[in-house]
């Protein structure tokens, strides 16, 4: 039995009245932990590209369940840094910030992609383009060939710290700078939502990773006329790679090690492969 969070519906109306979005969460884990299961948290695109699959094959596999949430990169770091889960996500570098005491472990390759809703004509984008959305400087679909309609923007931004999604959009593709503060940016909190929301609004643009938006219902972009795609990652003709992490305690259980192991050996790099997701043996 595997339980997964994170692939929950959202409302659309809260996010675009203004009102807000309101995400009831029951208690997740206690401290305690039974030997014969594992609780994560964490990156949404790994939750919903890999990690989700991953336990079930564990399980599977081992006998061991592993209970896995989304949530994003910032609650799966406080989540182990607090005991209440046994490791976490992350698609995002280490960060000055970040606990010494928490290991970041590279488990496979990602690339960010900008996501439009299915129907929008708009095939490609550039680098700059995006910058000139984000930036508020490119408003209108028509611009970009698509239908004359305002551009909604749609942002991971947790309540503490940077998202995995936005920490790295900033650094690849903004320059190190922040979106402006326009009314069609609208800051949500994890990727997960962000990409539930494009799925229901025609005129939404977001960033997300190709691991998680390949699995939603959504068109992701081509950049410079390159599709994102795990032998376009690969050859790096894709631009914008990037690694996902899985995050351990400096000196996990054994259970949690003897799953780092399964993820790192052959057998767990060529399941993760099989998933459509680039492992660490496709970019030596």
């Amino acid at each position: 039995m595997i339980l997964v969070f994170g692939k929950r519906r959202v409302s659309m109306t809260l996010a675009q009245t203004g009102v807000g979005l309101v995400v009831m969460l029951l208690p997740l884990f206690s401290g305690a932990h039974a030997a014969d299961f594992l609780t994560a948290s964490g990156c949404s695109v790994s939750n919903v590209g890999y990690l989700s699959d991953l336990a079930r094959e564990y399980e599977r596999r081992k006998g061991i369940k592993i209970y896995v949430r989304g949530g994003g990169s910032i609650v799966g770091i406080e989540d182990l840094r607090s005991g209440k889960v046994d490791f976490a996500a992350a698609c995002r570098n280490r960060e000055s910030e970040d606990p010494d005491d928490v290991r970041f472990v590279q488990v496979a390759w990602d690339a960010l992609a900008f996501i439009v809703h299915k129907s929008n004509p708009v095939d490609s984008i550039t680098l700059d383009q995006a910058r000139a959305i984000y930036a508020g400087q490119l408003k209108n679909w028509a611009e970009l060939g698509g239908p004359n309609a305002s551009i909604k923007v749609f942002v991971s931004r947790p309540r503490r710290g940077l998202s995995g999604v936005e920490s790295s959009t900033r650094a690849m593709v903004l320059k190190g700078r922040e979106p402006a503060v326009i009314p069609t940016i609208t800051p949500l909190a994890s990727t997960g939502i962000v990409e539930q929301m494009v799925e229901d609004t025609h005129e939404g643009f977001a960033t997300t990773g190709f691991s998680s938006g390949r699995k939603r219902n959504v068109k992701m972009l081509k950049v410079g006329g390159v599709s994102p795609g795990a032998r376009t990652i690969v050859s790096g003709k894709y631009p914008l790679k990037r690694p996902l992490f899985l995050l351990v305690p400096r000196q996990p259980k054994p259970e949690v090690q003897r799953f780092m192991d399964f993820v790192l050996s052959r057998e767990g790099q060529k399941y993760i492969k099989s998933l459509g997701v680039v492992s660490l043996t496709d970019i030596p």
